[in-house]
């Protein structure tokens, strides 16, 4: 079972920056996609980004092009969210997911990711 462990999470302030980290148990995973998802309170759970195994293709829901960037060294394993000019609506619970495939498209678009971390609060004040 894959174990996910997400970091970074917590207060923000509407126009401020956080930097979101997944990272996943040994290297066996190394070459999947990832990608992060997010649920607000009394909302379903949507995809935010995603990227390719290799790192050089990315994908983001259309409320975030622009300010969140995902990206990831193999390396060093963890896949980051760079989040910079939140606003209150990005208040949710996100989540990290992977699943066994490279293409950062098949993550975001096809069936749900079959392994998730737990999940990093970020409430973003106004």
């Amino acid at each position: 079972q894959v174990q996910l462990v997400e970091s970074g999470g917590g207060l923000v302030q509407a126009g401020g920056s956080l930097r979101l980290s997944c990272t996943a148990p040994g290297r066996a995973f190394s070459s999947y996609a990832k990608g992060w998802c997010r649920q607000a309170a009394g909302k379903e759970r949507e995809f935010v980004a995603a990227i390719s195994g290799g790192g050089g293709n990315t994908v983001y829901t259309d409320a975030v092009k622009g300010r969140f960037t995902i990206s990831r060294d193999n390396d060093k394993n963890p896949v980051d969210l760079q989040m910079n000019s939140l606003k209150p609506d990005a208040t949710a619970v996100y989540y990290c997911a992977t699943d066994p495939t490279t293409s950062a498209q098949a993550l975001g678009v096809g069936a749900p990711p079959r392994y998730w971390g737990q999940g990093t609060q970020v409430p973003v004040s106004s």
